[in-house]
């Protein structure tokens, strides 16, 4: 097999883009550095991107995440997810050409009902990255951009019960004291990036 040159790459405008948003997104910590530079190879190589088939082909493919936080109470939405078996953000699997922002307007519509609004925090531009492999059957891994939007606490009364069992708003600080293992397990390193960021702003 020969090494595919720039000329041969697929999607080379959306890669573009996708490098572009990686570089806007400050590293956090040394995994988060670790995922940017794994993640800019990944999608400069010329692997697939996107699933085609549930749950795992290809094997790594791009998910668009979406941190809901409610900024005047400063609580932050987490979703009972029923594959996984963790409490997790809303998100889902970025489309074939699709931008990842525009998987975060398609997909808050599908699971939490309401339109997506971009947070101070980061507008419409993703504020973490990582790279994450699942749990369960049809093991897979999921590289994810992170997004933060603002909703008030009272303006989500419904959600994709399909796909969740239950919602929570919890503060910051309660996310930080529950179990990393009934959690993403980077959810605890996103809270303390989002504090910071808060606490900046």
């Amino acid at each position: 097999m020969t090494a595919l040159g720039a000329s041969d790459i697929p999607d080379r405008p959306l890669r573009a883009r996708l490098a572009e948003l990686l570089k806007g997104i400050r590293p956090w910590d040394d995994q988060e550095r670790v995922h940017l530079a794994a993640a800019a190879e990944w999608i400069a190589g010329g692997a697939p991107l996107h699933r085609v088939q549930k749950p795992d082909v290809p094997a790594m493919h791009l998910v668009s995440y979406f941190v809901v936080l409610d900024e005047f109470d400063g609580r932050l939405l987490l979703v009972a997810h029923r594959k996984a078996g963790l409490w997790l953000p809303s998100g889902g699997h970025v489309e074939p050409g699709e931008d990842p922002w525009d998987t975060v307007l398609r997909e808050c519509r599908e699971e939490l009902r309401i339109e997506a609004v971009p947070s101070a925090v980061s507008g419409t531009r993703p504020f973490f990255l990582t790279i994450t492999p699942t749990r369960g059957q049809g093991r897979h891994t999921d590289v994810s951009l992170w997004y933060v939007l603002r909703s008030a606490i009272d303006d989500i009364t419904s959600f994709d019960e399909g796909e969740f069992e239950a919602i929570r708003w919890l503060s910051l600080q309660q996310v930080l004291a529950e179990p990393e293992d009934i959690l993403d397990p980077h959810m605890h390193r996103f809270t303390r990036k989002l504090m910071a960021a808060i606490a900046h702003a």
